[in-house]
């Protein structure tokens, strides 16, 4: 009955959830910006006597909030949503489109929030009845787009404290609507930035013995250091060095004095990831040292990989299968995307899965585009994984 109870909820609030999804769509704010998004999201919970309580950044009130309900000495299960926009322009030609010139939800957060919106009503439906049976922690996360993630926020106020298990949901385009991707472990993963500053004596390019030839040390970084990460590492830990920038002088004859890197460290392994910047510094020394370059490395630990748990990712499967039926349920593959939701893997067992947003037989648009849409019917399918999964056996 609880769940037949669920559905009907959702049913009947889905066009509201889409309004309040349209509303947030039109009007992004970035990370750490969110407060009309968090002032919407709390006029809903009071709408339906949801009790929260809103995140703080040091003595003041900042953006995000944290809702809860259900019997207060039972288990808690957490779900979280993530409320930030991107720094992107939306080109999508929609009636809701960005009023927010250079911002725009290009991945989706706004399907997340008015999701987790229409679990925390349908679950307060049950509540009053004295249905649910343990305790629901609602997080609504700010600055997941924001490196390390705003995440580390949420653990560090101790709204995890007492979470037996975390569950979230994330767009994923490359699927249907309708339809929802499980994964039981590495789902996403770890993502570092790293910037390569090699410094040395510069001239001209007819005596490069007299020099110390960054151009060519940066050369040998860029192809090499990525084939010494896959010598250094478990090749099961999915490392991965791409980089995106570089730069070295401004004239063809002449070898400059500074050359610079830049790229990311991407890997599916935690362990590895603890261990991944004491290689990448190693490495870069030894590579530089032949050409008499000195190299300053600044490596920023980014976001853990989200590594779901076995029993989580069981009750989320029950919960997506419960919500679109076990023919809507498929294996999604691992992807190295970086996602702040392994922060909360880190300290409490959890899950994460996919949640279509593609029409079918439709194109897909690729998240942190300008160009990204979501079909609508993602935001009551969402709703639906999110209330289910609080039922799942633990």
């Amino acid at each position: 009955m609880p769940h037949t109870q669920i559905s009907q909820t959702i049913e009947a609030i889905t066009p509201d959830l889409i309004e309040l999804r349209r509303d947030l769509h039109a009007h992004p704010e970035v990370s750490w910006a969110e407060e009309r998004t968090t002032d919407v999201v709390a006029s809903w919970l009071d709408k339906y006597d949801i009790v929260y309580r809103r995140l703080r950044a040091g003595t003041e009130v900042g953006t995000g909030l944290v809702g809860e309900l259900g019997p207060v000495d039972a288990p808690i299960v957490a779900l979280r949503a993530d409320l930030d926009a991107l720094p992107v322009h939306e080109a999508a030609e929609v009636p809701w489109r960005s009023t927010v010139p250079g911002v725009a939800h290009a991945c989706g957060h706004d399907v997340h929030t008015a999701a987790l919106v229409g679990a925390a009503v349908s679950l307060a439906g049950l509540d009053r009845r004295g249905l649910l049976p343990v305790r629901v922690r609602f997080v609504f996360q700010p600055a997941e787009e924001a490196m390390p993630g705003g995440a580390l926020k949420v653990v560090s106020l101790g709204e995890l404290e007492g979470v037996s298990r975390i569950f979230a949901l994330h767009c994923d385009p490359s699927l249907d609507v309708g339809r929802v991707g499980i994964r039981e472990g590495a789902i996403t993963g770890a993502s570092d930035h790293l910037r390569v500053v090699l410094t040395g004596h510069g001239g001209h390019t007819s005596r490069p013995h007299l020099t110390e030839d960054v151009t060519f040390a940066a050369g040998t970084v860029i192809t090499q250091l990525p084939a010494v990460l896959s010598r250094r590492f478990d090749p099961r830990s999915g490392v991965s060095l791409v980089w995106g920038h570089m730069h070295a002088g401004d004239a063809a004859n002449v070898i400059p004095v500074h050359a610079e890197l830049a790229g990311t460290v991407r890997m599916l392994d935690v362990e590895a990831w603890h261990g991944a910047e004491r290689v990448v510094r190693q490495a870069i020394s030894d590579l530089v040292r032949p050409f008499g370059v000195t190299a300053d490395v600044t490596y920023v630990r980014g976001v853990p990989p989200v590594v779901n748990a076995p029993v989580a990712t069981n009750a989320l499967r029950a919960a997506a299968e419960a919500a679109v039926g076990r023919e809507g349920v498929t294996t999604t593959p691992q992807s190295l995307g970086g996602e702040d939701f392994g922060w909360y893997l880190e300290t409490v067992p959890g899950a994460m899965g996919r949640l279509g947003t593609r029409t079918p037989g439709g194109p897909t648009h690729d998240l942190h585009q300008g160009t990204f849409e979501a079909d609508e019917r993602a935001v009551a399918v969402g709703a639906a994984v999110l209330a289910h999964v609080v039922l799942a056996p633990a």
